[in-house]
This record gives C-alpha cells, sequence and structure tokens, in this order.
C-alpha cells in the first residue's frame, strides 16, 4: 500500500510503524480514529473501509491497541464515552426530575418524544437483576435497549416503524457488553407472537401519546395515528399482550402524559391506567415526571395568562404489578 502522506509504497503490516516514525501526529489521530469506530461497534471490515485501508491491516494491529479480546474486535471504553452517568442514585420518591436529560453511552435526544435514560435505569435497577429479560414494546430510537445491554440484562424491543427499528439499531453498535446485545423485532406491541407466555421479567414501556406525535404517514397499526378513543381501544389490547408474556409478581411500567383541547385537560394518562387495570394489572406505583420543556416564560407565557389554562409540565409514570 502507499503512504497518504509520503506516497512511499510498502506492506500494510508496515503502515502503522511508518506512521509512526515518520508522521507521528498523523499516526496518533489515525489510531484514534480506529479506537472509536472500534468502540462504537464498527466490524474489523467496516472500520477499514471507513479508513480507506485493507482489512488486514486493521486486523493485524487491532489487538496490540486494545487491552482485552471480544468475538469480533475489542472493547476498550478509554475516554472517549462516559458508558455511565455521573453521580447517578436511585430514585426514592413519586417525584421524579431529571434536568439534566443524559447523554451517556450513545443517548441523545434526536428522536422526538423519547424518554430520558433516566427513567429506564431506574426502573431496571429497582425491578430486575443481571440477565433478566427486559422487554421495550415501544422501542423508537433504543434508550430502554441501550441501558438494557450497558446494565447486562437481556433486551427484547419491538417497533412497528422500521425506521426506528434502523435507528435503534445504530444506537445500538457500540462496543460494550457484546454478550447483552438485544434482541430487535419489526412488530405489533398488540401480537407478541415471538414470545411465550410468562417469559419477561419486566417491561419498560413508552407508547405514543395517541396522535400527538405522529411517528408515521400511513404504517398500518401505528398507534400514534389513531384519535384518544381507538388509541384506547387498541392500548387495552397491548395491556393484554403485556400482561400475557410478564411472569407473575413482575412489572410494568408505563409513562404516557395528558394533553389539552379546546382549552381543557384531557386525562389520556388515567384513561391509560384504566385499560391496565382492566387487563388485570394492580398499580404498585405513580410517578409523577416533571417535564422541563414546558418552561412558563415568553410566549407561552403570555398565551396561558391570555387564554387562561396552565402549561401541562408532567407525565405519569404508572408501575404495575401482574398478581
Amino acid at each position: 500500500m502507499k503512504c497518504s502522506y509520503c506516497f512511499e509504497n510498502m506492506k500494510s503490516e508496515d503502515y502503522l510503524k511508518h506512521l509512526s516514525e515518520f508522521h507521528s501526529n498523523e499516526y496518533d489521530k489515525f489510531i484514534e480514529e480506529i479506537i472509536e469506530l472500534n468502540n462504537n461497534g464498527y466490524p474489523i471490515s467496516e472500520i477499514a473501509s471507513e479508513l480507506n485501508v485493507p482489512k488486514s491491516l486493521i486486523n493485524n494491529n487491532l489487538n496490540s491497541l486494545m487491552e482485552s479480546p471480544s468475538d469480533y474486535n475489542i472493547e476498550k471504553p478509554l475516554n472517549i464515552k462516559n458508558w455511565e452517568p455521573k453521580d447517578f442514585k436511585l430514585e426514592a420518591t413519586t417525584m421524579w426530575s431529571f434536568k439534566q436529560r443524559g447523554n451517556w453511552a450513545t443517548h441523545n435526544g434526536m428522536y422526538r418524544g423519547n424518554w430520558s435514560p433516566y427513567i429506564p435505569r431506574n426502573l431496571i435497577l429497582r425491578y430486575s437483576k443481571e440477565n433478566d429479560i427486559i422487554l421495550d414494546p415501544f422501542l423508537g430510537s433504543g434508550t430502554t435497549l441501550i441501558e438494557t445491554k450497558l446494565l447486562r440484562r437481556k433486551g427484547i424491543g419491538i417497533d412497528i416503524n422500521p425506521a426506528s427499528i434502523s435507528l435503534a439499531k445504530e444506537n445500538l453498535r457500540f462496543n460494550k457488553n457484546q454478550d447483552y446485545h438485544p434482541q430487535i423485532y419489526n412488530g405489533d406491541a398488540r401480537n407478541l407472537y415471538m414470545l411465550k407466555d410468562e417469559s419477561v421479567d419486566l417491561i419498560c414501556a413508552h407508547p405514543p401519546y395517541a396522535n400527538i406525535i405522529k411517528y408515521s404517514d400511513n404504517i398500518k397499526g401505528d398507534l400514534s395515528l389513531l384519535e384518544m378513543k381507538d388509541f384506547l381501544v387498541e392500548i387495552n389490547k397491548v395491556a393484554k399482550e403485556l400482561y400475557r408474556v410478564l411472569k407473575a409478581n413482575k412489572y410494568c411500567a408505563v409513562l404516557i402524559g395528558d394533553t389539552r383541547k379546546n382549552k381543557h385537560i384531557v386525562p389520556l394518562g388515567f384513561r391509560v391506567m384504566e385499560e391496565f387495570l382492566k387487563a388485570g394489572f394492580v398499580l404498585k406505583e405513580n410517578i409523577i415526571k416533571e417535564q422541563h420543556n414546558c418552561q412558563a416564560t415568553g410566549f407561552w407565557y403570555t398565551r396561558s395568562i391570555e387564554y387562561n389554562f396552565l402549561l401541562i409540565a408532567h407525565e405519569y409514570l404508572f408501575v404495575f404489578r401482574k398478581p
């Protein structure tokens, strides 16, 4: 191969040595790129493609750059990512408030309506143990499954939207705890045919809030396209299916919020709670989760005064138990 900087020809196995001796700054940058791609879960073939070098160069040198082997490449978090939240403590009251949304590992707020990773982390640590099976029936961008992988649980994610599936898979492409890489299905939360009765240890669900945010244009079965009346009929089917797959005396957590219509609150949260109770669940906890994107300032403050309504600044996190 040819050096990109001095154009000298050499064998691929001599390339890193050449960079180190004659182009030290470029060598450091090259190594950082390899490690970062590796830590993001890229296989050797894709690392080589990204860096435009032979696969053998990466394959022959990756072990010497890292500390401990994994299946297809090497795991070494370094300082490229914060794998855990700083100063994390389990919540101990029924009021949860996270001023910092959470950006460790591959978490980000780019997916509209996704929940803070502090929520599934709290639920997983409180209501499950290592190697338990955790189900997220509304996968979205994969927030819950990122946490199952980090916390050494066996995650299962379901979403009806192929675009969400693709995004979640990309967010889960990090080289950490590879033995706990989750299973992901493009499916419907109302029909979890791939799961046996009483096979799940914990459910973490963040369904759409009826049609407040529409996640697709015309996907058949997408609950985010339904008006509230129809949405509640279908969420009851979801609740019955979640009840079926959950083990007895285990927990199902659901985050849901209210909306407003014609200046009046529409209590979507409580109505969803009722559908889960009808399905057979009992209510373990009713947690109020504060929203921090509803500031009573500027335009919306003026509107709330002028039209006499309060800004909705909370959601409900219901923790149900299957008797």
